[in-house]
């Protein structure tokens, strides 16, 4: 039983450093964006059809949530790409029928918005006096009590 206690507090602390629900909402517009082009790929196989701006921008969408993941520092970049992919959706892939604009709009604005956890700093009362603790204080920016 603590195996499993203890995979979910792994989880939870990966997850907790990555814009989670934003990159997750990002992939699942992603996914449902590239569902209109591969349902119709077989009717539209046309030179010059807008068909393959359906497939590329469902597939950046998709791209752009699996690297939410992988580098959370970047989200606010990724974020406001994943929006205007997602609106620009709508031309070529209907943006699965508005569905996968909404979700990659959302998600987006949750990878926007994300911020990471700041760590928490465990200090004892008796180190306060001690001098390198002031010197810690002034490099770190974070004030112990």
């Amino acid at each position: 039983m603590s195996m499993f206690f203890s995979k979910r507090e792994a989880f939870k602390e990966w997850k907790a450093r990555r814009p989670f629900w934003g990159a997750t909402l990002t992939i699942l517009s992603g996914l449902v964006i590239l569902w209109i082009p591969i349902q119709l790929y077989e009717v539209a196989i046309v030179p010059g059809s807008i068909l393959f701006s359906g497939f590329f921008l469902g597939g950046l969408v998709f791209l752009l949530g699996v690297m939410s993941y992988a580098m959370p520092k970047l989200s606010t970049v990724f974020g406001i790409i994943t929006i205007f992919a997602a609106v620009l959706s709508i031309m070529g892939a209907l943006g699965g029928f508005l569905v996968g604009t909404i979700l990659g709009i959302i998600g987006g604005a949750l990878c926007i918005a994300w911020k990471p956890e700041l760590a928490v700093v465990e200090t004892s009362h008796h180190d306060l006096n001690d001098d390198h603790s002031v010197e810690n204080e002034i490099a770190s920016g974070i004030m112990e009590s």
